[in-house]
């Protein structure tokens, strides 16, 4: 009973972002599971992909597709192309986003008073708008099936500020930081997207959620690490496997009844 309530075998996930950190380790957990996996992003140089599925996964359960989630009509292509092999989506994951980490150019990390407006509109292009265009476009197909399940990937900072102390040690070494806004504003507006679509949606059976994560660890720098861990109750970062049951949980029938909802996941950071 309990294996086949959390039973996501031979459903087909649309995941954007597929390449990246997170986008690959839901790609793993859910062909694993049984799932049918279509990867949309800019970047399908499926070499690393290959490197971590193996040989044996084959365009029977994994597909690659070039897409721009700001261009409407590269989604609607690679969806047509989807449908084409697997039928209507069951799920889609709106993993792919922008933001700018420690490492990005200075102009990027500098004061909010001089803030690159281009920086600004590129994010909230690829943020907000990307997912807005893939739910329009997948979304609106799901509703024309009956069912489906929406994942808006949201971030802490899309419910509280950053904690702009975490990188007081790069501007005493005169390398100004400091966590830009245009992320976590863009975070922030998927939660009334989410909201806004679960009820618009609920009876065509088309559930959407949204699942806010903590900071993953991917080699960040030892300072940066301290002050982060020492911040978050649980004493670490997530580990980059550790989102991968929400996902599936909320792709099936275990979430049957959970939609309009934001699934927190962040070792504790926002309880504080």
């Amino acid at each position: 009973m309990t294996n086949d309530l959390f039973n996501v075998k031979d459903k087909v996930v649309v995941i954007t972002g597929g390449m990246g950190q997170l986008g690959r380790q839901f790609s793993s957990a859910l062909l694993e599971s049984g799932a049918k996996v279509a990867v949309f992003d800019l970047n399908t140089h499926k070499d690393p992909m290959q490197e971590q599925f193996g040989e044996c996964i084959g365009p029977e359960n994994l597909s690659f597709f070039p897409v721009d989630v700001t261009k409407k009509e590269t989604i609607i292509d690679a969806l047509k192309r989807v449908e084409d092999s697997w039928g209507i989506p069951h799920a889609l994951i709106n993993n792919a986003a922008l933001d700018f980490p420690p490492g990005a150019p200075v102009n990027e990390n500098g004061p909010f008073e001089s803030y690159p407006e281009s920086s600004w509109d590129k994010i909230m292009e690829v943020n907000v708008k990307g997912v807005f265009l893939c739910c329009q476009v997948l979304g609106g197909r799901m509703a024309e099936a009956g069912r489906g399940s929406i994942i808006n990937i949201c971030s802490i900072y899309g419910l509280v500020s950053p904690d702009q102390r975490l990188y007081e040690y790069r501007r005493i070494n005169e390398q100004p930081f400091y966590k830009p806004a245009a992320y976590s504003v863009s975070k922030s507006a998927l939660l009334n997207l989410t909201r806004y679509l679960s009820t618009y949606w609920a009876s065509k059976n088309v559930r959407v959620n949204t699942l806010t994560f903590g900071g993953v660890y991917n080699h960040q720098d030892s300072k940066f690490l301290e002050g982060y861990c020492n911040r978050v109750p649980l004493r670490r970062m997530a580990d980059e496997s550790e989102y991968n049951g929400a996902v599936i949980f909320l792709i099936s029938d275990a979430s049957s009844y959970m939609t309009g909802s934001n699934m927190i996941i962040d070792g504790g950071w926002t309880a504080l």
